[in-house]
């Protein structure tokens, strides 16, 4: 895994929306169109809604979500009510490249199966996306891959359904979708994270994100994700433009 860690929360956002650009700027050409999924969090949404004045060629930009809870249509718990905020209010990506994953379907197996079938037809079969974003929960879940949810142990399906987490079930992708990805983009801030960012990185597999691959894997850290390995004299002689490699 290749490392970066910057100041604060703003800079990781900037940070992550110029390397998203310049994947896709690249992708475009070498593949012509790209294929992204993004999760939710307070750091994305500000990475998103920088990534919306880059300069990217929109109508190659296709994305997809990472996960989402089940919850109504425009509902705050929804990522996708932030996502339509970020990237139609100044229509730079058309609608029918956001994909949105079918949470308000009566049968959610079947939603799953269909939002799969969706990413093979545009990312081929098995999907292989460009990007994945991920982020890094308090209990070291990713996605909404949550401990001990049978979601965990999901090894065909693409797509699943967890069970109740927070109040809400979830629609999420799964690890085989996630770790055949081109690239995986890590965004983690903040002290609270620490401690499960350490295990992280040392893949521990009794947390959820310890599982993921950390082949063609990006992290961006601010200095307080990094506060429990190094002492910050260190995290700032660290900071520098080039990656380090974990």
């Amino acid at each position: 895994m290749k490392i970066r860690i910057l100041k604060d929360a703003d800079a990781v956002a900037n940070e992550a929306a110029r390397v998203i650009a310049t994947f896709a700027r690249k992708v475009v050409v070498e593949r012509g169109r790209f294929v992204m999924a993004v999760s939710g969090g307070k750091t994305p949404w500000k990475m998103l809604r920088i990534l919306e004045k880059e300069d990217i060629p929109w109508k190659k930009f296709h994305l997809f979500q990472v996960d989402e809870r089940v919850a109504p249509p425009g509902h705050a718990d929804r990522n996708l009510t932030e996502l339509r905020e970020c990237f139609f209010s100044n229509a730079v990506m058309s609608k029918d490249h956001m994909y949105a994953m079918p949470v308000e379907a009566d049968d959610l197996e079947s939603g799953a199966k269909q939002y799969a079938g969706l990413m093979r037809k545009i990312s081929g079969s098995p999907p292989v996306l460009d990007l994945i974003h991920l982020g890094l929960g308090n209990d070291g879940h990713t996605a909404s891959l949550i401990p001990g949810d049978p979601i965990l142990q999901e090894e065909d399906a693409d797509v699943g359904i967890t069970g109740i987490y927070q109040g809400r079930k979830r629609m999420t992708l799964t690890y085989p979708i996630i770790n055949r990805a081109r690239n995986i983009l890590w965004i983690v801030t903040g002290a609270q994270k620490a401690p499960m960012l350490k295990r992280m990185l040392e893949a521990d597999t009794s947390i959820p994100a310890g599982r993921v691959s950390q082949d063609n894997a990006y992290l961006l850290a601010d200095d307080a994700a990094f506060s429990d390995m190094m002492p910050k004299k260190i995290r700032e002689k660290r900071r520098r433009d080039s990656w380090d490699s974990y």
